[in-house]
């Protein structure tokens, strides 16, 4: 078994039907205890300056020794910088596989693609696709904290998010994970519920701000929907695992997450939108695109490192809520 170390969502499926243990390196790295240290070590290596701080992170995290057995970096349908930072680990002497989501979506791309990881991992297709009727059930349960949070009001948008999230490789005990879920879902049940006078959607990548979920119900509103988050859980009903991963909405061209977004901001009635953008990231640009697309007031609000919400994007985010009044 060894510990297989994970840029961005992959088809985890493949990796737990070989026996291996997926390991988002992003959710390390975050949740360190002092993540920008981890910054720092790859500006130290070399990294500049000025590109983007999950980069950096991903990089020191799979970098420290024992941390994981090798990455497999998603070299088309996440980040543009992914592809060096592949190179400078394999430099760092980390084994690396690359995998590319099809830009098109097509099928048959895709599920060649799926089909070259599971023989470099030694999975079997029949047991890959026993293993997503296992994941299946569990996600269910993560879409039901979805339902719990817009519906029902009784999860925070912190839960929604952090759940969601831990979907990609459901940190790294499917077991453990269900029983921790089973267990949050008891009790949000039964939780009265969130009174906040705002409903608001979050889009983009997760944030690098610790506490901005938090400071968004201490200002009177709550998020009530995290676009990317929900396509790590995959609240798609279909059989077919290759499908599942075509109608994953993030490693494509924006405008099928326009589309996804829009039918969300009808469905859980939001008041407003934000949308987070990494410093040096790309995606920035697909603000001037979600701007023009969708039909609802919107806050671009953008993370640089690993902290708490500064005083200057607190400001914003007051006045954004003060509007939507």
């Amino acid at each position: 078994m060894a510990r297989i170390g994970i840029t961005t969502t992959v088809p985890v499926e493949i990796i737990l039907a070989a026996g291996h243990t997926p390991v988002d390196l992003n959710n390390i790295f975050i949740a360190d205890q002092e993540p920008n240290r981890l910054v720092e070590m790859a500006e130290d290596a070399g990294y500049p300056r000025n590109i983007c701080g999950w980069i950096k992170g991903l990089y020191s995290i799979a970098a420290e020794p024992g941390c994981v057995d090798m990455v497999i970096a998603v070299t088309q349908g996440d980040c543009s910088n992914t592809q060096a930072l592949m190179e400078t680990l394999e430099m760092a002497g980390m084994e690396t596989i690359p995998f590319a989501y099809p830009f098109d979506r097509d099928y048959d791309m895709l599920r060649l693609q799926m089909q070259k990881l599971a023989a470099r991992l030694g999975a079997n297709w029949a047991d890959v696709e026993a293993m997503k009727v296992r994941l299946d059930k569990v996600r269910s349960k993560v879409a039901e904290l979805d339902e719990l949070t817009w519906k029902q009001n009784s999860v925070s948008g912190w839960h929604n998010h952090l759940y969601q999230v831990s979907c990609s490789d459901f940190n790294g005990d499917v077991d453990q994970f269900e029983r921790d879920i089973d267990s949050f879902l008891l009790q949000a049940r039964e939780k009265l519920e969130f009174q906040e006078d705002l409903r608001l959607g979050y889009i983009g990548v997760p944030p690098m701000f610790t506490d901005l979920y938090q400071y968004i119900e201490r200002m009177g509103a709550r998020v009530v929907f995290n676009e990317v988050q929900r396509q790590f859980a995959m609240p798609f009903a279909v059989d077919d695992i290759v499908e599942q991963y075509r109608q994953y909405t993030y490693p494509y061209g924006v405008f099928g997450r326009v589309d996804d977004i829009r039918r969300e901001i009808e469905r859980r009635n939001l008041d407003g939108v934000i949308h987070y953008v990494q410093s040096f990231c790309f995606r920035q640009i697909e603000d001037i695109i979600f701007r023009q697309k969708l039909e609802i007031p919107i806050l671009s609000i953008e993370g640089d490192r690993p902290g708490r919400v500064d005083a200057r994007t607190k400001l914003r985010i007051d006045s954004f809520l003060e509007m939507l009044r």
